[in-house]
């Protein structure tokens, strides 16, 4: 049987890792961003969000890597924070922290990389500025959820499965979505799609050897083709022995 995670309060509390592991630096990451884009975006103009409408057309091509680590309110950045060196720091331990990194950053700038996509071939798709601060933190939340799967973890002190916390997750941004308009949550959503490929075996690990798999199938077809069967009715002959 699992032991029961805690998440948010109770059980045995947050566990947060130290400030050595991935977790950590996305963490201080998250908070160093959102600080100087509040800093900055006077003189900047805010050109560290995502402005989906700009990054290929205006070759703002940092856009969807930096936009990743800025929030928009000090709750959100608290909380994100929170969220990712804690959530983080968990997947960290069974991950490691390259696969972490891929999980939270790569999946948050191919968000916004599709997202600035859409921008270009969709008219009206997107807003024109998004955080993604909120991106990174729901995929890891979800991703925390469902590699719990059915074990049991603890939502401020509510038990319940972590199928169920990586639904509450999604539920947020669903909610977000249907109060200020999906446009508003374009990276988000596809954020979640993503990950939620990625933990159900969809990772490119995985499609590589699939590929690896179908091509190796398809020589082997290939080559079946030109060997021809002997006959065992024939009357034996010379060009058959050895």
């Amino acid at each position: 049987m699992r032991p029961m995670r805690s998440f948010g309060g109770g059980g045995g509390g947050m566990g947060l890792p130290g400030l050595e592991t991935m977790a950590s630096k996305l963490a201080v990451a998250l908070v160093a961003g959102s600080v100087l884009f509040h800093l900055t975006k006077a003189q900047s103009g805010g050109l560290l969000l995502l402005f989906p409408d700009l990054v290929f057309r205006g070759l703002y091509l940092w856009q969807p890597v930096t936009y990743a680590f800025i929030e928009a309110s000090p709750i959100g950045i608290i909380f994100g924070a929170i969220i990712t060196w804690s959530i983080g720091g968990y997947l960290e331990s069974i991950w490691g922290g390259k696969r972490l990194l891929m999980v939270a950053l790569g999946i948050a700038v191919s968000a916004g990389l599709v997202t600035s996509l859409l921008a270009m071939f969709v008219p009206g798709a997107t807003v024109q500025a998004y955080t993604g601060g909120n991106v990174m933190t729901s995929v890891l939340w979800v991703a925390y959820g469902l590699t719990i799967g059915r074990g049991q973890t603890n939502f401020w002190g509510l038990p319940l499965s972590g199928n169920a916390l990586a639904g509450i997750g999604a539920g947020f941004v669903v909610l977000s979505a249907v109060t200020q308009g999906w446009q508003s949550q374009v990276p988000d959503l596809l954020g979640l799609c993503m990950v939620f490929a990625y933990v159900r075996g969809a990772n490119p690990r995985r499609l590589w050897l699939h590929l690896q798999h179908w091509r190796l199938q398809r020589q082997l077809k290939g080559r079946s083709k030109h060997l021809q069967v002997v006959r065992h009715d024939r009357p034996d002959r010379d060009q058959y022995l050895n």
